[in-house]
C-alpha cells in the first residue's frame, strides 16, 4: 500500500511540513504541540507521536565547523567571515539533508507511520531561491505524503521577533537564535510564498504532486502567547488541512 492510501486508513499527517518567514512561530507551534497529549494531539491536530526534522541545527553546525576551521588558520567550508553563505548550492543540501533525515527514520522503522508523524521545518527568502527552489529539492516520498502549513506573518513582524527572542547565552537554540538585522534583512525582506502557491488555492504543485497547504495567520502573535488561542486556531487550521490531505 502506498503512503498516501495509509494515511486515508489513520488520523494522522505522515508528513507535515512547516514553513514561513524566520520567527513567525513554527517553533513555537511545535512547543506547543509536544505539551499536548498524545490522544488529544491526534483527535484535534492529526498528529501522533511526532518528531521534529528541522534545518537550522543543521545550519548551526556549518557556522561552528566554520569557526572552528577559523581558529586553526584553515579555509571555511561554507560560510564566509560576515556570515553568508559561501554557495547558493548549500540552501539546496540543507532540504535534502531534510529529505535524508526523514529516510534514515523510515529504513530504521518500515512501520514509522503507523504511530508518527514527521514535521519537517524551515524557512526560505527569494534571495536564495525561496520555498519553490526548497520544495524542488525535497524526496518524492516527502512530496508523496506531505501537507504544508505556511505560517503568515509580514516582514515588520518576522523582524520584530527575531530580535525579540534572542538569547545570548543559547545562541545556538531553535526558540531562542536569531539572525542579525542586515542578514534577515537581505535574506528575508522578500518572500516568494504568494507567487509558488497562487496556481491553485489548495494545492502546491511540485514535479507533478499535487501538495495540499493551508495557511496559518499569526500577524497577532498568538503563538508567543500560546494558550488557548493558540489550541483553537491550529485545530481549525489542520482540520481544513486533514480534509484536503485525506481528499
Amino acid at each position: 500500500m502506498s503512503i498516501t492510501g495509509r494515511i486515508r486508513d489513520s488520523n494522522r499527517f505522515s508528513v507535515l511540513v512547516l514553513i514561513a518567514r524566520p520567527a513567525a512561530g513554527k517553533s513555537e507551534i511545535i512547543q506547543y504541540l509536544k505539551n499536548v497529549g498524545r490522544s488529544e494531539r491526534e483527535r484535534c491536530f492529526h498528529i501522533g507521536d511526532f518528531d521534529e526534522i528541522d534545518d537550522f541545527p543543521m545550519l548551526w553546525s556549518w557556522f561552528e565547523e566554520d569557526a572552528i576551521l577559523t581558529g586553526m588558520g584553515k579555509l571555511r567550508l561554507h560560510t564566509t567571515e560576515d556570515g553568508y553563505f559561501k554557495y547558493t548550492y548549500l540552501w539546496d543540501v540543507l532540504i535534502r539533508r531534510i529529505s535524508l533525515e526523514y529516510e534514515k527514520k523510515l529504513k530504521r522503522d518500515p512501520r514509522y507511520h503507523e504511530t508518527c508523524t514527521a514535521i519537517l521545518e524551515f524557512a526560505r527568502g527569494r534571495e536564495h531561491g525561496g520555498f519553490a527552489r526548497a520544495f524542488e529539492n525535497l524526496s518524492g516520498r516527502i512530496l508523496e505524503s506531505a501537507a504544508v502549513l505556511y505560517i503568515n506573518v509580514s516582514y515588520s513582524e518576522s523582524f520584530r521577533k527575531n530580535k525579540k527572542r534572542y538569547n545570548p547565552n543559547d545562541a545556538g537554540s531553535i526558540l531562542q537564535h536569531s539572525i542579525p538585522d542586515d542578514k534577515i534583512e537581505t535574506l528575508y525582506r522578500e518572500s516568494d510564498w504568494e507567487d509558488f502557491s497562487s496556481r491553485d488555492a489548495h494545492y502546491l504543485q511540485v514535479r507533478g504532486y499535487r501538495i495540499p497547504y493551508g495557511v496559518f495567520e499569526n500577524e497577532d502573535d498568538v503563538t508567543t502567547r500560546q494558550g488557548e488561542a493558540l489550541g483553537t486556531r491550529l485545530e481549525e487550521s489542520l482540520s481544513v488541512l486533514w480534509k484536503l490531505r485525506t481528499t
